[in-house]
């Protein structure tokens, strides 16, 4: 463990980038799905357009950075002394992130729906879910530096 405690800056360092890109793709996701599904509908080059921004945004962007997320946050707790699990703010974190993640998967059979051409919901609904992962973040980022 040693090692880590010397490699903690980078960690972190690393962390805080892979959380900014998961993010990012997070709050961007449910934003195509609106389009999609009020603007272009199940056919033709704009939903093939659609598909392809959606299915590299998720593959190439949005599952490697919660890769690299859970990594690095997992170095961090492993290193002696950064987590009180005595104390409420990890599990609160915890279950945030534990969410995060399930919205995440969400989001990837949502973008398989429109890949097999529905059903999909409805613009009104990606909007209001495009919410979740604000409030999730808001639980998590509180968590971690209020320590509640």
């Amino acid at each position: 463990m040693d090692f880590l405690i010397s490699l903690y800056p980078w960690i972190k360092a690393f962390h805080i980038m892979s959380v900014i890109a998961w993010m990012a793709a997070l709050f961007y996701l449910p934003r195509l799905y609106v389009y999609h599904s009020e603007q272009v509908g199940l056919e033709g080059d704009t939903h093939a357009l659609f598909q392809t921004m959606e299915y590299k945004l998720l593959k190439v962007i949005m599952n490697p950075a919660m890769i690299a997320t859970w990594i690095f946050g997992v170095a961090l707790a492993s290193i002696p002394g950064v987590v009180d699990w005595a104390a409420v703010w990890p599990w609160t974190k915890l279950i945030g992130i534990l969410a995060m993640s399930g919205f995440h998967g969400w989001l990837s059979t949502q973008r398989k729906a429109f890949a097999a051409g529905g059903p999909i919901k409805s613009g009104r609904q990606y909007r209001m879910m495009n919410e979740v992962p604000t409030l999730l973040m808001v639980l998590i980022v509180l968590s971690v530096v209020v320590k509640f």
